[in-house]
C-alpha cells in the first residue's frame, strides 16, 4: 500500500508563531515570570526570520570588535608598564640621533614619523665617550689595521716605509705637542664634551691632545678659584667703601 504523501511545511510568518505561543498569557496573568517568557518567545521568533549569512556577519563582526578591544587593553598594560617620561632633546642635538625609547621596548607604531631614531647603532654612540684617551688615536690605529691586506704588516715596515705610508694617506701631519687643548677643557667643564662635540680648533686636526689629565684639570680650576676669588675680595671691598 503506497504511503501517504506528507504536505509540504509550511513557514509561519514569525508574528503569527508569536501570537501562538503567547495566546491568552498576555491577559491571562500579568506576572512578571510571564512577561519575561513572553519577551523570550518574541527574541526566539525574530531570529527565526534571520538568514544564515546575517547571523555569520553579525559573529564576525563581534570578533573584530573583541580582538580590537583586546589589542587596545594590550596596548594600554604596555604603556602603563614602561611609562616613562618623555624624551628631552638637548639644545642644538638633533633628535635623529636619539634612539627612541619607545621603539627600544618594542611599541612605537610612529615609524618614519617619529622624530627619534630607530637604528640600535645610534645608543652606542651615545654613551658617554672616555675622556682619557684621545679617539684620534684609536681611529688611527683603526686605519693602521685596514693595512694589513697582503701579508704586508706594519710590523715588517722600516721607519722610512712607516713615515711614507703616513705621508701619503694622511698628508703632511702638524707637529704635536703635550699641551691639552683650551676647548676640550672648557667643552669638560661645561658638559658638553660627547661623540658630537667637535673641536673649534680644527676639529680632528687640532695638534693640541684631547685626553683628559688630572693635574692639568686641578691646576685650571686652582686658578679658576683663585680668580674667583679675588674678583670677589675687589667687589666687597667696593661695596665697603661705599657703606
Amino acid at each position: 500500500m503506497p504511503q501517504k504523501k506528507t504536505a509540504p511545511s509550511v513557514k509561519k510568518n514569525p508574528q503569527k508563531i508569536v501570537e501562538d505561543k503567547t495566546f491568552g498569557l498576555k491577559n491571562k496573568n500579568k506576572s512578571s515570570k510571564i512577561q519575561a517568557h513572553i519577551r523570550q518567545i518574541e527574541s526566539q521568533a525574530a531570529n527565526i526570520g534571520k538568514n544564515k549569512i546575517t547571523k555569520e556577519k553579525e559573529m564576525q563582526k563581534k570578533e573584530q570588535t573583541e580582538k580590537k578591544i583586546a589589542e587596545e587593553s594590550r596596548k594600554m598594560e604596555l604603556s602603563e608598564l614602561f611609562k616613562q617620561p618623555p624624551q628631552k632633546v638637548p639644545f642644538g642635538v638633533d633628535p635623529k640621533s636619539i634612539l627612541c625609547q619607545y621603539f627600544k621596548q618594542g611599541f612605537c607604531d610612529k615609524g618614519k614619523k617619529c622624530k627619534f631614531s630607530h637604528n640600535l647603532d645610534v645608543e652606542k654612540r651615545s654613551e658617554k665617550k672616555d675622556i682619557y684617551t684621545d679617539s684620534r688615536l684609536i681611529h688611527l690605529n683603526e686605519n693602521k689595521s685596514l693595512i694589513d691586506k697582503k701579508n704586508d704588516t706594519i710590523d715588517l715596515w722600516d721607519d722610512e716605509k712607516l713615515q711614507s705610508v703616513v705621508l701619503s694617506k694622511h698628508g703632511n701631519p702638524k707637529t704635536t705637542t703635550n699641551i691639552v687643548c683650551k676647548f676640550f677643557l672648557e667643552a669638560i667643564e661645561k658638559g658638553i664634551y660627547g661623540w658630537f662635540w667637535v673641536c673649534p680648533n680644527d676639529g680632528d686636526n687640532c695638534k693640541y691632545k684631547h685626553r683628559f689629565i688630572i693635574l692639568i684639570f686641578f691646576l685650571r680650576l686652582k686658578y679658576i678659584i683663585a680668580f674667583h676669588l679675588d674678583l670677589f675680595s675687589k667687589i666687597s671691598k667696593k661695596i665697603k667703601k661705599k657703606t
